[in-house]
């Protein structure tokens, strides 16, 4: 939809057209998929979320951290996954002006924290390790949760730097976006006038905030992967290595393909509009599905409360059924 406005047309919705080469008949197994996948990080980040809230014995800095990555994860999926479940459910690709570039800015932002909590999560495994004597009085829960709160900061002026690269353009013609969401890749195309500048400052920004961390990441893990070598046969440091390695899993899923699609968006080379939405879903969603199971739900200390919490209502249930029906009866 557009308005006239001093001789020229002013878009004030955008169609948010997921995949693009999406035959009908793949639309509701795609988006029962994005259903799927939606539902399960909305219960497993909120429980991990409670968990760590509710149980004193998780206040540690590790956990702090944790729960800012679920917390992180969890906007995310519920800003994006349930509008493109309504374009393949209801035809309801529609999304105003506005509202989009407010969802530009969250993915924005909360990517970028994303970014930063990993990072935070790599030291802390780096301290834990390495340093281990020295653990506590190196990392506080004080500590933690300042830096995550400098990152959510930190991270939202990010998102509000690629709003704005975006927001000031004029868009006069098109406005089908070409993802499952309002990126500033896939909104600044859509500008009538030359973006070039704009599309180095994104590339600027977006490269700098996952070579950073990563870079950090990195030099964080060289020495934790030593520490680990040399102590192979100790029992606990194989255990250790077990969960690093898991860790890694995620670190790649997660910058390898970003900043693969960064740098093909500065070189003569076009990726099929279906292959890049493919691509932005799997490093986006993916990592929401596996981080709590990787970071939360392999550790004892969740794993135990899971345990106790589950044993205890499969007992409670398991009494009530030896219960007399008519003592039930009666109860009630």
């Amino acid at each position: 939809m557009t308005i006239s406005m001093s001789n020229q047309s002013v878009v004030t919705e955008f169609i948010l057209l997921g995949f693009p080469g999406l035959q009908p008949n793949f639309f509701l197994p795609v988006s029962l998929t994005m259903f799927v996948a939606y539902i399960v990080s909305l219960i497993a980040n909120s429980t991990v979320i409670t968990i760590i809230i509710l149980r004193e014995q998780l206040h540690h800095p590790m956990y702090i951290i944790i729960a800012n990555l679920a917390l992180s994860d969890l906007l995310f999926d519920t800003i994006t996954l349930p509008k493109i479940i309504a374009k393949y459910w209801f035809g309801a690709g529609s999304i105003s002006f506005n509202w989009c570039f407010f969802q530009l800015f969250c993915i924005h932002t909360l990517a970028s924290l994303d970014s930063f909590i990993i990072m935070l999560m790599a030291i802390d495994r780096y301290v834990a390790i390495c340093k281990p004597l020295r653990y506590h009085s190196i990392i506080s829960n004080r500590l933690a949760t300042l830096l995550c709160c400098k990152f959510w900061l930190f991270a939202a002026l990010i998102g509000l730097a690629m709003t704005l690269n975006a927001g000031q353009l004029h868009y006069c013609g098109p406005n089908r976006v070409k993802n499952c969401f309002c990126a500033n890749p896939a909104v600044i195309v859509l500008s009538c006038v030359d973006i070039t500048l704009e599309r180095r400052i994104g590339f600027i920004i977006n490269m700098c905030v996952f070579l950073f961390p990563l870079t950090v990441i990195i030099l964080s893990y060289i020495p934790i992967i030593r520490v680990v070598h040399l102590a192979a046969n100790n029992e606990t440091w194989q255990k250790a290595f077990y969960t690093c390695t898991t860790h890694l899993i995620v670190i790649c899923l997660y910058f390898i393909p970003r900043l693969f699609l960064n740098s093909t968006s500065q070189i003569p080379l076009t990726l099929n509009a279906d292959t890049n939405t493919l691509i932005v879903s799997i490093f986006t969603f993916i990592p929401h599905l596996a981080n709590p199971i990787i970071f939360c739900l392999r550790t004892k200390e969740i794993r135990n409360i899971l345990g106790q919490r589950f044993s205890g209502i499969f007992h409670r249930a398991e009494h009530k059924s030896e219960t007399p029906l008519f003592l039930r009866v009666i109860k009630f």
